[in-house]
């Protein structure tokens, strides 16, 4: 099971329309904020169809302008929408896309390593930790250099790294990542729900290490952390936390927990029909 963070697909937006040799766009650039925003607004409400005609035609209308950072930008947003969408192929070529657009901001940018981040989120969602982990070695540097210790991000690349690490076996690291982004997710405005969703990865990694008999103890206090968490008085009615709470219950479901599994989707659903 890999679950996600919302920093994952989020990353630094350049509205300037600005081409690596600092000339204008051929056209307008174009309006990233408002449409990440409405992509947000149109995955809150399920409509993934119409979520990707807004993004491809967007995608376009970049090419068409010579709007190379929005182009860019929107390539790193539909790799995590097909990855979420679970079409490996899409989620490889916007990859791949990407990737080769790297000297649009820079190599050792902090663009560049959201850039790695999303292909190693990419990779481990389809069962290729090897790769993750080289594209989690990438970023890491740029982020623990440029970024605020206390920054959402880095705390989304600790647990996706660590996630890769656990599944080619390297544990000790995975644990020391797993527990440096619960020290940031702290701080953060999604933290609560992101940190319960890094406790139900630890409880996998601990499976994954010495298996579930052995690793019951562990498994049975990651999961009573992170219920505590999402059961808070602070919850939001929001659709992130409805997200979360539905990537949240198959974990819950695989270790046992099946009325609280039930729960959490309910919650869920609850969201999304009065929205």
């Amino acid at each position: 099971m890999s679950i996600l963070d919302r920093e994952d697909y989020v990353e630094p937006r350049c509205l300037l329309g600005m081409d690596p040799m600092g000339q204008e766009a051929q056209g307008e650039p174009v309006p990233l904020r408002r449409i990440i925003e409405k992509m947000d607004e149109i995955c809150d409400r399920r409509d993934f169809a119409a979520a990707e005609r807004h993004l491809d035609y967007w995608l376009a209308e970049a090419r068409q302008n010579g709007d190379r950072r929005g182009e860019f930008s929107l390539l790193n947003e539909r790799m995590g929408f097909m990855r979420k969408q679970e079409r490996k192929a899409d989620a490889y070529a916007a990859a791949e896309d990407a990737l080769a657009m790297l000297g649009v901001v820079g190599e050792d940018s902090i663009a560049a390593g959201t850039c790695y981040v999303n292909c190693g989120t990419v990779f481990d969602n389809f069962d290729e930790p090897e790769k993750a982990v080289v594209y989690f070695e990438k970023a890491r540097p740029i982020y623990e250099r440029e970024l605020d210790p206390s920054d959402a991000r880095l705390g989304g690349l600790y647990n996706n790294m660590a996630l890769a690490l656990a599944g080619v076996g390297r544990f000790d690291e995975a644990n020391a990542l797993f527990h440096a982004a619960l020290r940031v997710m702290e701080g953060t405005q999604y933290g609560p729900w992101e940190q319960a969703v890094t406790y139900l990865n630890m409880a996998d990694a601990a499976a994954a290490e010495h298996g579930i008999e052995e690793a019951e103890e562990t498994i049975r206090d990651c999961l009573e952390r992170a219920s505590a968490l999402l059961d808070s008085d602070q919850r939001p009615d929001s659709g992130y936390y409805a997200f979360i709470c539905d990537k949240c219950a198959p974990g819950f479901e695989y270790y046992g927990w099946f009325a609280y599994a039930a729960e959490l989707r309910e919650r869920s659903e609850n969201y999304y029909e009065r929205t």
